[in-house]
């Protein structure tokens, strides 16, 4: 199988899991709802907010098995994908990233995950 870069992984196996967790469209965004100003500030709100989703369902990061990024620019695709491995300790999981006009052009990045328990 070809490589797809130190950051990726193929697949996943998840053995009898009994909960699974779907995130819709996380963005960095503040609790008054407001982006960060750079994409670091947002890539830091937005893992931080999936953490909280995570910890609502009693789930922390180690339970991501599929990570998806909307980026408004291809030149966030390195910055994002150091965030995630930093988020994730380094572990990989699936991932896709796509570039895509956001529906307000201050957001730089919205994250899609699903996790399993």
């Amino acid at each position: 199988m070809y490589a797809s870069g130190t950051d990726y992984a193929h697949s996943v196996e998840v053995p009898a899991p009994t909960r699974w967790l779907f995130l819709a469209g996380t963005m960095g965004l503040d609790e008054r709802g407001e982006p960060g100003e750079t994409l670091a500030d947002q890539l830091a709100l937005v893992w931080a907010n999936i953490r909280d989703i995570l910890a609502q369902a009693e789930m922390t990061v180690d339970h991501i098995v599929r990570v998806t990024s909307y980026l408004r620019s291809t030149d966030s695709a390195e910055e994002n994908a150091a965030a995630r491995l930093a988020a994730l300790g380094g572990r990989r999981v699936p991932t896709t990233a796509i570039v895509v006009e956001t529906l307000d052009e201050r957001w730089l990045v919205e994250l899609e995950v699903i996790a399993a328990a």
